[in-house]
């Protein structure tokens, strides 16, 4: 039920108000798309990775690709770890 709740508030984000930014996420998946997959895969811990990498995402990162880890983490998830 709380995992429903908190996918739907970064829905309704990703729906009214990314729309009125410009594109600026240096990711893939972009940080809203991690927060749901992290909060899928780690319930609640997962608000905690998508906080961390929305403050990981700014102008002097490298970005690139980074998937949500299969084991709890606040670091950037390389893709060749990805596989655990």
């Amino acid at each position: 039920m709380v995992k429903k709740v908190l996918i739907s508030l970064v829905r309704l984000y990703q729906a009214y108000l990314s729309p009125l930014f410009p594109p600026s996420c240096r990711y893939q998946p972009t940080c809203s798309n991690y927060m749901i997959e992290a909060i899928e895969k780690h319930g609640l811990k997962g608000v905690l990775m998508g906080l961390a990498r929305i403050l990981r995402c700014h102008p002097f990162v490298r970005g690139g690709k980074d998937p949500v880890p299969n084991r709890f983490s606040l670091k950037r998830n390389s893709p060749r770890s990805s596989n655990e």
